[in-house]
């Protein structure tokens, strides 16, 4: 069992923090970029006396997880009482948050391999979360932050942040405070909500969505996401699994960072024939092969196909899906 993390507010003198820039705002307070004495950079997130349980709780969760590659790290120990506000300290981002990356590309899909890549460290992050009883729930492109990468020849590694609504293993699973709703599942939404890492799960397809040009579509007291164009077949599967419709059946994060869409494999099993008939008004993607020189051809013409179709994986969960609305450009 976690030793349980005890937070002493502490009272400080704030003039040796100077406010560099504003780096957002939210519902509960905002954080700006400071610097000290020492000119080391820090990222500040102040809120209101009122809300200084989440922001405190936020830190908790930072400390339980400290020094792991995929959650963000607090710079201090310590939760600081100002004048008016509390606030705390953590790493600065200096690449940003994925919103800002997605927002670069101006409703244009992100490349597929950049995709999978940050979907799998988010994957890890959540599997972390996860496996130590705790959600998420509040996962979006503002709430996943950017910093420069320790692999050679990749643009970024990406880090969980904004704990302020997670929630904390042995606590109460229903969802006070719920986060953004279109990245919300269907049974979290309402006074109600369940909250469960199924939840995340879910968040986690829209925000791949996102990163594939998606936008979210209002359906009733939920949404469903609508692509613009189209996606590998293994990438669509994966969103399926993602976002499959009752949240016992739903894909956990270790079964998903196995998925080829992750892994970078490049076909997934064979459905059988009547389960083609159920996929064949998604089977509508087809994958380039490269062609073969000159003198290859000779050797194998016969063999020689310009395209290939790759079929769709199917799951124990399709029978949830004809009953989820259908939109054009969905993919369901």
């Amino acid at each position: 069992m976690a030793k349980k993390i005890i937070i002493e507010p502490v009272v400080v003198d704030e003039s040796p923090l100077t406010t560099v820039s504003i780096l957002g705002r939210g519902s509960f307070g905002s954080v700006s970029l400071t610097t000290d004495s020492k000119h080391q950079l820090y990222a500040k997130k102040s809120s209101s006396f009122k809300h200084m349980k989440n922001l405190e709780k936020e830190l908790r969760i930072m400390l339980r997880f400290r020094n792991d590659p995929r959650i963000l790290q607090a710079a201090s120990p310590h939760l600081y009482i100002g004048l008016d506000v509390s606030y705390i300290l953590m790493e600065f981002s200096s690449i940003g948050t994925l919103h800002k990356i997605i927002s670069r590309f101006g409703g244009k899909p992100l490349p597929e391999n950049i995709i999978g890549r940050s979907t799998r460290m988010i994957l890890q992050g959540l599997q972390l979360l996860h496996s130590c009883g705790y959600v998420h729930c509040d996962l979006k492109p503002d709430n996943i932050l950017l910093f420069p990468s320790t692999a050679f020849g990749e643009p970024w590694d990406l880090k969980l942040a904004d704990f302020g609504l997670s929630k904390e293993p042995n606590t109460d699973s229903t969802l006070s405070f719920p986060g953004a709703a279109c990245y919300m599942p269907p049974e979290s939404v309402g006074p109600h909500g369940v909250i469960g890492p199924a939840l995340d799960i879910w968040s986690l397809g829209c925000v791949v969505f996102e990163m594939f040009g998606g936008v979210p579509v209002k359906m009733g007291d939920s949404y469903v996401w609508r692509l613009f164009q189209d996606i590998s077949p293994v990438a669509i599967d994966f969103l399926r699994r993602c976002h499959t419709w009752h949240p016992s059946r739903r894909a956990c994060a270790a079964e998903l960072l196995n998925h080829p869409f992750i892994t970078q494999r490049a076909s997934v099993p064979l459905p059988t024939r009547s389960q083609q008939e159920d996929y064949r008004p998604f089977i509508t993607q087809r994958v380039s092969v490269p062609l073969p020189t000159r003198s290859q051809q000779e050797d194998y013409r016969p063999f020689i196909t310009q395209r290939v179709s790759v079929p769709l994986q199917p799951t124990r969960q399709q029978e949830d899906w004809p009953t989820i609305p259908r939109l054009p450009g969905s993919i369901w």
